[in-house]
């Protein structure tokens, strides 16, 4: 698989991959058997993936684990991203909600890297950003971890424009981690521009729309009870209704490029700049296949345009998540300064 350059030096695979769903997501309370999640994450580096991103909320804690034992005898051929953020006992402080204190986050780092079986981390992450900590303290204490050698690079997750400038002023992002697909683009008004202008590379998660974009939801699809996609607008009666109509022009480029949707919409994703690292998730090896395969679709000048012309005419109906969850997006208001 080719490879891309995220900010100035974290060379990795064009296609990553995701490994929340290991640990359980949309519902699941549960991913694969240990062992089939181990023997996943090494047939994604046969296939050529060389970056893997996991968090300690993830399972909390478990999806660390396992990436950790995956990938201890590959370490020295791939790169690990993890993140920090959440507020968890063993890191000092009272379980619930975020916190980014830098006292939580020294102790944050050394247990990830306990369960990750590494002496270091290739890009840490804020996983979300702390209304209660100025981002100029978070980004001067993983500049202190860097200058450690327990962290390589700096990450931040879901932040806003104004967020990243006030970080990277302190200490260089590498990466900016955010949901972006054709079903979600709202940073392609704020936070795309900064990252082109800064250097710094754009890791979408959710590039295939929380499963909308593989073509594989439709108006006849329930949800578990505990599978937030339930109670989320946009997947829900006439919203996701309107929404299908990005999927019908998908699966229309996709048969005439020989791809499945899912690989058109990734592919799409690749085509957009240079410094984009898309993180696909899945607990299954054929999903695994298809993602990874993404990386050899060519898409023409006509495929592109008519891609663009589809996702700039369907408006997409409905908030991405529930309101809960939508309300620790960073956006660009005031935060607290030293």
């Amino acid at each position: 698989m080719k490879q891309r350059t995220l900010g100035t030096g974290l060379t990795v695979s064009e296609i990553g991959y995701g490994c929340m769903s290991l640990t359980g997501a949309y519902g699941n309370t549960g991913g694969p058997a240990r062992q089939d999640s181990i023997a996943l994450i090494r047939r994604a580096a046969e296939l050529g993936v060389t970056f893997f991103d996991t968090a300690e909320v993830y399972g909390p804690f478990s999806n660390e684990d396992i990436v950790g034992e995956a990938l201890e005898p590959l370490r020295d051929q791939v790169k690990i991203a993890t993140k920090f953020g959440f507020a968890f006992a063993e890191n000092g402080v009272e379980p619930g909600g975020l916190c980014s204190r830098p006292d939580s986050i020294r102790q944050a780092v050394e247990h990830s890297l306990r369960r990750l079986r590494t002496d270091h981390i290739d890009l840490y992450y804020q996983h979300r950003v702390d209304p209660d900590v100025p981002i100029e303290d978070v980004a001067g204490t993983v500049k202190e971890l860097i200058e450690a050698g327990k962290v390589l690079h700096f990450g931040l997750s879901e932040a806003a424009a104004a967020t990243i400038r006030r970080a990277h002023a302190v200490q260089p992002v590498t990466a900016v981690q955010s949901e972006y697909s054709m079903w979600w683009r709202d940073r392609e008004q704020d936070t795309i521009p900064v990252l082109a202008e800064l250097g710094i590379g754009l890791v979408p998660y959710s590039p295939l729309g929380k499963g909308f974009l593989t073509g594989t939801i439709d108006t006849t699809t329930t949800f578990a009870d505990s599978d937030f996609r339930g109670q989320t607008p946009r997947f829900q009666g006439e919203a996701l209704a309107a929404n299908l109509a990005l999927v019908d022009v998908l699966n229309q480029i996709a048969a005439k490029a020989g791809a499945t949707p899912a690989q058109l919409a990734l592919a799409w994703l690749l085509h957009q700049h240079p410094w984009i690292v898309p993180i696909p998730g899945t607990k299954t090896l054929r999903r695994l296949e298809e993602n990874t395969a993404a990386a050899s679709v060519e898409l023409t000048a006509d495929q592109l345009a008519d891609l663009r012309a589809a996702a700039d005419q369907v408006s997409i109906v409905g908030a991405r998540y529930p309101e809960a969850q939508d309300a620790m997006t960073n956006r660009d208001a005031p935060l607290p300064t030293r």
